[in-house]
Protein backbone atom coordinates (compact mmCIF):
# COMPACT_ATOMS: atom_id res chain seq x y z
CA UNK A 1 0.00 0.00 0.00
CA UNK A 2 1.38 3.32 -1.01
CA UNK A 3 1.50 6.22 1.70
CA UNK A 4 -0.73 8.79 1.70
CA UNK A 5 0.79 12.54 1.71
CA UNK A 6 -0.83 14.17 4.83
CA UNK A 7 -0.60 17.82 4.63
CA UNK A 8 -0.93 18.57 8.07
CA UNK A 9 -1.39 16.52 11.68
CA UNK A 10 -5.86 17.10 11.67
CA UNK A 11 -5.56 14.63 8.31
CA UNK A 12 -3.25 12.37 9.67
CA UNK A 13 -5.01 12.39 12.42
CA UNK A 14 -8.43 11.59 10.56
CA UNK A 15 -6.92 8.88 9.10
CA UNK A 16 -5.64 7.14 12.04
CA UNK A 17 -9.06 7.02 13.15
CA UNK A 18 -10.57 5.97 10.17
CA UNK A 19 -8.32 2.61 10.06
CA UNK A 20 -8.81 2.06 13.80
CA UNK A 21 -12.68 2.34 13.47
CA UNK A 22 -12.45 0.00 10.11
CA UNK A 23 -9.37 -2.17 11.92
CA UNK A 24 -7.65 -1.76 8.71
CA UNK A 25 -3.82 -2.74 9.52
CA UNK A 26 -2.51 -1.68 6.04
CA UNK A 27 -3.98 1.86 6.47
CA UNK A 28 -2.99 2.49 10.08
CA UNK A 29 0.14 1.51 9.36
CA UNK A 30 0.52 4.19 6.69
CA UNK A 31 -0.35 6.31 9.46
CA UNK A 32 3.12 6.01 11.06
CA UNK A 33 6.24 6.96 10.37
CA UNK A 34 8.71 4.55 9.46
CA UNK A 35 10.84 4.71 12.22
CA UNK A 36 12.24 2.38 14.71
CA UNK A 37 11.53 5.14 16.91
CA UNK A 38 8.14 4.92 16.90
CA UNK A 39 6.06 3.83 19.98
CA UNK A 40 2.38 3.53 21.23
CA UNK A 41 0.75 2.32 24.33
CA UNK A 42 -2.34 1.09 24.08
CA UNK A 43 -4.92 1.27 27.63
CA UNK A 44 -3.35 -0.74 30.29
CA UNK A 45 -0.79 -1.99 28.55
CA UNK A 46 3.19 -1.30 28.53
CA UNK A 47 4.84 0.82 25.69
CA UNK A 48 5.43 -0.78 22.69
CA UNK A 49 8.18 0.64 20.21
CA UNK A 50 9.64 -0.05 16.93
CA UNK A 51 7.91 -0.43 13.65
CA UNK A 52 7.24 -4.36 13.91
CA UNK A 53 6.02 -4.18 17.48
CA UNK A 54 3.77 -1.42 16.63
CA UNK A 55 2.51 -3.56 13.64
CA UNK A 56 1.99 -6.68 15.72
CA UNK A 57 0.06 -4.37 18.43
CA UNK A 58 -2.66 -3.34 16.25
CA UNK A 59 -2.60 -6.53 14.07
CA UNK A 60 -3.77 -8.36 17.42
CA UNK A 61 -5.91 -5.77 18.38
CA UNK A 62 -7.93 -5.43 14.89
CA UNK A 63 -8.42 -9.47 15.20
CA UNK A 64 -10.99 -8.91 17.98
CA UNK A 65 -13.52 -8.05 14.84
CA UNK A 66 -15.55 -5.31 16.47
CA UNK A 67 -16.08 -2.25 14.45
CA UNK A 68 -15.56 0.93 16.52
CA UNK A 69 -16.62 4.56 15.72
CA UNK A 70 -15.15 7.11 17.41
CA UNK A 71 -15.95 10.96 18.62
CA UNK A 72 -13.24 13.09 19.49
CA UNK A 73 -14.00 15.64 22.24
CA UNK A 74 -12.08 18.34 24.08
CA UNK A 75 -9.32 18.51 21.42
CA UNK A 76 -5.95 20.47 22.42
CA UNK A 77 -3.42 20.91 19.85
CA UNK A 78 0.45 21.99 20.28
CA UNK A 79 1.86 22.84 16.73
CA UNK A 80 5.35 23.86 15.88
CA UNK A 81 6.79 23.54 12.32
CA UNK A 82 7.88 19.88 12.73
CA UNK A 83 6.09 18.41 15.09
CA UNK A 84 2.27 18.66 16.61
CA UNK A 85 0.81 16.81 19.53
CA UNK A 86 -2.75 16.50 19.81
CA UNK A 87 -4.42 15.77 23.32
CA UNK A 88 -8.29 14.40 22.69
CA UNK A 89 -11.07 12.40 25.00
CA UNK A 90 -11.91 9.49 22.64
CA UNK A 91 -15.53 8.59 23.03
CA UNK A 92 -15.66 4.90 21.58
CA UNK A 93 -19.48 3.70 20.33
CA UNK A 94 -18.73 -0.55 19.51
CA UNK A 95 -21.05 -1.50 16.79
CA UNK A 96 -23.74 -3.53 18.39
CA UNK A 97 -23.43 -2.61 22.16
CA UNK A 98 -25.19 -0.12 23.78
CA UNK A 99 -24.16 3.57 24.65
CA UNK A 100 -20.55 4.30 24.04
CA UNK A 101 -18.12 3.50 26.60
CA UNK A 102 -16.34 6.00 28.85
CA UNK A 103 -14.31 7.67 27.12
CA UNK A 104 -9.95 7.25 26.85
CA UNK A 105 -7.65 10.10 26.99
CA UNK A 106 -5.47 10.37 24.43
CA UNK A 107 -2.10 11.79 23.38
CA UNK A 108 -0.80 11.29 19.48
CA UNK A 109 2.26 13.12 18.63
CA UNK A 110 3.21 13.91 14.77
CA UNK A 111 6.19 14.50 13.01
CA UNK A 112 6.60 16.38 9.31
CA UNK A 113 8.91 14.08 7.43
CA UNK A 114 9.65 14.11 3.99
CA UNK A 115 6.81 11.85 3.13
CA UNK A 116 4.29 14.35 5.09
CA UNK A 117 2.90 14.05 8.33
CA UNK A 118 3.01 10.71 10.16
CA UNK A 119 2.21 9.62 13.74
CA UNK A 120 5.42 9.08 15.76
CA UNK A 121 3.26 7.75 19.37
CA UNK A 122 -0.05 7.33 20.48
CA UNK A 123 -0.79 6.76 24.06
CA UNK A 124 -4.17 6.19 25.33
CA UNK A 125 -6.10 5.38 29.12
CA UNK A 126 -9.09 5.53 30.43
CA UNK A 127 -10.20 8.70 31.03
CA UNK A 128 -11.44 9.78 35.07
CA UNK A 129 -14.86 11.29 33.75
CA UNK A 130 -15.91 12.63 30.62
CA UNK A 131 -14.54 16.49 29.77
CA UNK A 132 -16.64 19.72 31.30
CA UNK A 133 -17.60 22.03 28.63
CA UNK A 134 -14.98 24.58 28.46
CA UNK A 135 -16.63 27.45 30.51
CA UNK A 136 -16.99 25.20 33.23
CA UNK A 137 -13.41 24.12 32.83
CA UNK A 138 -12.24 27.38 33.29
CA UNK A 139 -14.43 28.48 35.81
CA UNK A 140 -12.88 24.72 37.81
CA UNK A 141 -9.19 26.17 37.20
CA UNK A 142 -9.85 29.50 38.51
CA UNK A 143 -11.43 28.04 41.90
CA UNK A 144 -8.61 25.56 41.95
CA UNK A 145 -5.26 26.04 43.68
CA UNK A 146 -2.04 25.68 40.76
CA UNK A 147 0.66 23.32 42.45
CA UNK A 148 3.60 23.24 40.47
CA UNK A 149 5.90 20.17 41.20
Amino acid sequence: MKKALYANSQETEAAFYDAFGKSDLEAMMAVWADDDEIYCVHPGAPRISGVENVRESWRRLFTNGQTLSFQLRARHEIHGMMIAVHSVYEQITVAGEGPARNPMLATNIYLRTDRGWRMVAHHASPAPAAPASRAASETESKRTPKTLH
